[in-house]
């Protein structure tokens, strides 16, 4: 059977190595700003965004045990916000929306800030990059958040970006994937029109 998360560090790891910068746009329990910070070591970076005290702490702790290289920046405050911190470009991004694992399920991403942070998180991609996003449908904010960046990602054009969607077609309410992947190399001005 499809493991969805392998399958998602399969494709990041095509893309980001050591030295670049990545951001966790969700930082959660902090599980993939653990592995981002594990890929790009000692001479890169990672930043992680959290709205929640709780996820800051938890992901601080949880990288400190996982003997995690002291390569992160972990921010209180929306995904939205990225460019107040981060400059760019970056290599690779993670969306994990939803709500924290054992945390509040009232507290979830929403629609409002989520397309923000997509669109300033494709702004920061460099050459080569990937953008993940990882959707939740089985909640009714997750399932209208899906169908939105969906929508987004489909007005993207082709030459600059690939926009795939990974997901389960016989359980509708299984969480699925979403990538952007930017070009090697820049493209030739006459695409770009």
């Amino acid at each position: 059977m499809l493991d969805l998360l392998s399958l998602q560090k399969q494709f990041i790891l095509t893309h980001l190595k050591e030295g670049d910068v990545a951001v966790d746009f969700t930082m959660g329990n902090g599980h993939d700003t653990e592995f981002l910070s594990k890929t790009v070591g000692e001479s890169g970076h990672v930043y992680a965004f959290d709205i929640q005290a709780q996820a800051v702490e938890s992901t601080a702790r949880n990288l400190a045990a996982a003997g995690c290289p002291q390569n992160y920046t972990l921010i209180r405050d929306s995904h939205h916000k990225v460019c107040d911190y981060v400059r760019g470009p970056i290599k690779a991004g993670m969306f994990n929306l939803g709500y924290l694992p054992g945390g509040d399920k009232s507290i979830t991403t929403m629609r409002e800030t989520t397309l923000p942070a997509i669109r300033a998180a494709i702004s920061l991609l460099g050459q080569d990059g990937i953008l993940l996003i990882a959707v939740y449908p089985g909640h009714a904010e997750g399932e209208e958040e899906g169908k939105m960046i969906t929508e987004y990602l489909a007005t993207l054009s082709r030459y600059q970006m690939c926009c795939t969607q990974i997901r389960i077609l016989n359980s509708p309410t299984s969480p699925f994937f979403m990538l952007v992947e930017t070009r090697d190399k820049p493209m030739k001005e006459k695409y770009l029109k």
